[in-house]
Parts: structure tokens; sequence; C-alpha cells
């Protein structure tokens, strides 16, 4: 199978991705129709990385796919040096692809004295060599702001909604948010759902210990209807999980949890399974191995999603056609 697609004159499209998540990569090129550039990966003894591409690709416009999953220091090293590779072998143009862009959660300071980690990141990429940045479900819009070139931000959402219609009476739909910042996003939804009424979680957070949040209450309209709780996404899933039982117990007649992108850090699988969502879906933006899997779990792919966007940015297309102007 080719790895490349000639392009109008003497451009060329090359795919090549780190270790982080193959599948995801093998799907993409797959979408694209094209074969992943051979690239020869692998740790020393001491841990430091070491990364090389097959065949040439100067003169092309490469995307180097890795999605930042744990352990993201590695993942993260990984794609620093595969970028720096392209550009030292002459690539006309690099594009990072992260469908999940490590450290986003760390995009401002909540403390004197912390870094803004989100913006270091942007800033380790451009240095190392990127032209552009392409990442899914982006944790705040604002990161967009912290790369000094062009950032495509990918929704997962027309994704998760052509899916969860199916699963819902959208004349009987509440979108929920599980707090109150991210309701610009419920808006959405339920636009996309049939235009249903909006409800929020109450949650206070105390920012000195990570990941952990308290939901207190539902404020909205969720009783006998079928609610859906929407996030970005579900890490070690205690606020997610917290969230599902105090809409159950304001009466909801059922709760579908959706989220773009699946951490499932300890112990989100087994609160997921207890939590009563009749069911819980994210897409592969993350790896998701066998043990972190449970029933209720649904895994949607993105990889067309990611491959019509890829192909929009070499084409010289509009990548904000594919979300109906909402990217």
């Amino acid at each position: 199978m080719n790895t490349s697609i000639p392009g109008t004159g003497e451009r060329t499209l090359v795919l090549a991705a780190g270790r982080a998540h193959p599948a995801l990569a093998e799907d993409v090129a797959e979408e694209l129709g094209i074969g992943l550039l051979p690239t020869s990966a692998y740790d020393f003894a001491n841990s430091e990385t070491y990364v090389r591409f097959g065949e040439s690709v100067r003169g092309s416009d490469i995307f180097l796919l890795q999605s930042h999953t744990a352990p993201v220091n590695q993942w993260l090293m990984e794609h620093l040096l595969m970028v720096d590779a392209a550009k030292r072998a002459s690539a006309r143009t690099i594009t990072v692809v992260a469908p999940f862009y490590a450290y986003a959660r760390q995009d401002k300071k909540s403390r004197g004295r912390e870094p803004i980690s989100a913006r270091l990141v942007a800033d380790m990429l451009h240095t190392a060599g990127a032209d552009r940045i392409m990442s899914v479900d982006l944790h705040t819009a604002q990161i967009q702001g912290f790369f000094d070139g062009p950032v495509d931000h990918l929704w997962a959402m027309p994704v998760l909604t052509d899916y969860v219609r199916t699963r819902v009476d959208t004349s009987n739909v509440t979108v929920v948010s599980p707090d109150a910042g991210r309701i610009r996003v419920a808006e959405q939804w339920a636009a996309k759902l049939g235009g249903g009424p909006l409800a929020f979680v109450h949650k206070t957070r105390d920012v000195t210990r990570p990941n952990q949040a308290v939901a207190n209450r539902v404020v909205g309209d969720v009783e006998g209807r079928d609610c859906v709780l929407v996030d970005d996404l579900i890490d070690t899933g205690g606020t997610i999980s917290e969230a599902a039982k105090v809409c159950m117990d304001a009466g909801a007649k059922s709760v579908i949890v959706a989220a773009t992108h699946g951490v499932l850090s300890d112990p989100a699988a087994q609160r997921l399974s207890e939590s009563g969502a009749l069911e819980v879906v994210v897409t592969d933006t993350l790896p998701i191995p066998a043990e972190k899997r449970f029933e209720s779990l649904t895994v949607l792919s993105i990889a067309p999603l990611i491959a019509r966007a890829i192909r929009e940015v070499f084409d010289d297309g509009s990548v904000t056609s594919l979300f109906d102007g909402n990217s």
C-alpha cells in the first residue's frame, strides 16, 4: 500500500505515528487510504527515546499523530522527537495531531507560583518545529491561543450526538452539564438532540486536592426525564459518577454519560459501572485497554473525523465546515 497521497504540484501527504495509540493511527491511515510511514521508535536502557523515519519525508506535508495517554511524559517526549526528526529531514510542513492534548487541564494559574503547563506544551511543540496543531475537544478553547500558528480544534460532538440520538427519546431529553462552566457545550448538545431543557450539577472543588470534587445538587428539570450528562473527559470518574447519582436521586428516568476522552484512571471503571448510568459513551481518542472496560461502556471511533480534517488541511479546504461553523 502507498504511504503517501500525491497532491497538487509536488505536494505529498504523509502520516506517521508514535507508539502511544497504534490502533487509532492505523484506523486514520485506512480512512485516508494510505499506509503509515515506517517508523523506528524504541527506548534505550536509561529510558531515553529514539525515533527515526524509515523513508524520506523531504518536501512532504507530514502529519504526526500521537495521543498523549499515560505515561504522558514519555509519549509527549516521543512526539517532540518526531517533530524534530521531521524538521531535520526537510519536511515541507509539520502538523502535530494530538487527539488528546497533554496537560490541557493546566491551562491557567489557580494559585500563585503555578505553571501554565498547557502553554508550555504548545511552546515546546513550536520550538521543536511544528507548524500546526490539530486536537480534539481541548479542555478549554483558550489553549488555541497558546500556539503561535494555526490550531485545528476538532469537535467530537457530531460523533457522540449521532450515536446518543439513537439511544434516547429525544422528546424527553434533558442535557446535563457536570458544572456551570460547561453550560455552553450543553446548549449545543441540547440543540442537536431536539432542543430540550438544560440542567447543571452544582459542585465544589478544592484546588489543592487533584481529581476530587463534590456534586451537591442538580439545578434544572430532570425528574422523569432521560438525562444526557456531557463532559470533555472522564479521568478517575469521581465527578461524573457523583453527578449521575445526583440526577438519579433527583428523579431522572435514566442517565447516559457522554464524553470525548476516556482517560479512565483507576478506579474509574468501578465507579462508572456502579454509578447507575445506563451507558457511558466515549471516543477512542485514547487507547482503552481491556482492564479499563466495563459492560456499560461504548467506545466510538474518532478516526473518520480526524482523517477528514487531515484531508481538509492538506487540500487547503475548510476544517470549520466539518462542524457547521462550530469550530
